[in-house]
């Protein structure tokens, strides 16, 4: 069998994929099961579009509710990480610059459900991320990313 995934999040991610579960199973069901009811009042299914993508809206809220259902049972919380402070682990932020230059760049390390680039929030299993972690303050480190190598110099984590 194959070795179940953990989903790396902080608790506040758990919290906010737990209310997107609750408001899937307790309103948007009820309202997708509502514009079926009212797509089949407008006669033959065979030619109603309204009906096609309710039932389309149906099936995806359900494979949402089953993706976070296993996300949160499968969720791995990341504690604040004791001792090292200086080292670059999941949930810290790290400040880094590209070399050569001086523009400072921050992001947190989390998991991939909780990732959002344009918040400063980068997924463990991004390239990065994986050059990172583990590194320390002061060190150069070699990031391979899909549009080519980059050089970044470790300023802070926190």
């Amino acid at each position: 069998m194959a070795e179940e995934k953990g989903y790396y999040m902080t608790e506040e991610g758990k919290t906010k994929l737990e209310n997107e579960l609750e408001y899937l199973k307790t309103e948007k069901r009820k309202e997708v099961v509502e514009r079926i009811k009212i797509a089949r009042g407008f006669g033959d299914l065979s030619e109603n579009s309204e009906y096609d993508a309710a039932k389309d809206e149906q099936a995806f809220v359900e494979s949402r509710i089953a993706t976070l259902e296993k996300m949160i049972r499968d969720a791995v919380i990341i504690e604040e990480a004791q001792g090292e402070t200086d080292v670059v682990s999941l949930g810290k932020s790290v400040t880094f610059t590209e070399l050569p230059g001086d523009e400072e760049e921050t992001y947190t390390i989390v998991g991939s459900a909780e990732a959002d680039p344009f918040e400063g929030r980068i997924s463990n299993d991004s390239p990065m991320a994986k050059s990172l972690l583990g590194r320390s303050v002061g060190e150069e480190v070699v990031v391979q990313t899909p549009g080519g190598e980059m050089t970044v110099k470790i300023v802070s984590v926190n």
